[in-house]
This record gives structure tokens, sequence and C-alpha cells, in this order.
């Protein structure tokens, strides 16, 4: 993206409805690392080892939250986070993922199952590229 003028230049407006939308997004995982583990785990009134047993899978040297029979978030109860206070990365910067930031035609494709996508406060383009980079740190 260095030296392509973005579309979100001038900053996007986003604000979450908490329609749990997605949270019900088929096929993607959610990545946790060992401080959201913990977190989690404290949150939820259980020892580290029974989380991981109990809601994450390992792969690539990762962990991820297993979904719900439904394939959905596993911590998505009739419509709310089981977890929300201590949810982790990946879901509390939806939709600002690079995936979804490469082009205005994908942004605007959210639309179609994100009701706070083009509404609300303006998200400055600087906010926007800090909470990307942090999201690249992370995933290493």
């Amino acid at each position: 993206m260095i030296g392509k003028t973005k579309f979100y230049k001038s900053g996007l407006h986003f604000k979450c409805t908490a329609c749990g939308n997605c949270c019900r997004l088929k096929g993607g995982k959610v990545l946790v690392n060992q401080t959201e583990i913990q977190n989690i785990s404290r949150y939820l009134g259980l020892s580290v080892e029974i989380f991981k047993e109990k809601y994450c899978l390992v792969g690539a040297e990762k962990e991820y939250l297993i979904d719900g029979t439904d394939g959905a978030c596993i911590f998505l109860q009739e419509d709310h986070c089981k977890i929300y206070q201590v949810r982790p990365l990946q879901c509390r910067t939806f939709p600002f993922w690079p995936e979804n930031l490469k082009s205005r035609f994908r942004w605007k494709q959210l639309k179609s199952y994100c009701p706070g996508i083009d509404e609300g406060p303006l998200h400055p383009a600087e906010w926007i590229e800090d909470l990307m980079r942090t999201q690249k740190q992370e995933d290493k």
C-alpha cells in the first residue's frame, strides 16, 4: 500500500450496531494470543489449560477459538458476545482489517452484512493505520 493513495485517506465512518453478524462469518478463524487466552480464561473463571482444551484449536504454531456448532463464534450467545469485555484484538478491530481495506469495493461489500459500515463517527486514516499496524504486530 505504500506509495498508493488509500481510498480511506479522508477516514471512514463506522459504528458497531452489536448485530453479531461479524461473529457469524463462516470460515473465519479468531486468532488468540497467550495474553488474550489468560484474560478470557480469568474472565470465565477457568484455568488456562481447561480454557485451551475446551475453546481452542492449535494450528501452524498459533491458537484459534473454535467455532460453535452453527459455525459462528463459540462465544456468540443470543446475539451478544459472552466475552465482549475481553474479546480478542481481531474482534475489537473489526471491520478495520487489512483485507477489508484493500479497496473501496471491499469496504462497500461489507455493508451487505455489517449495518455499521458508513455509519456513525469518522475514524481518521491515521487511526486506521495504527490499528492495522497493531494487528500485523500481533499476527507475527
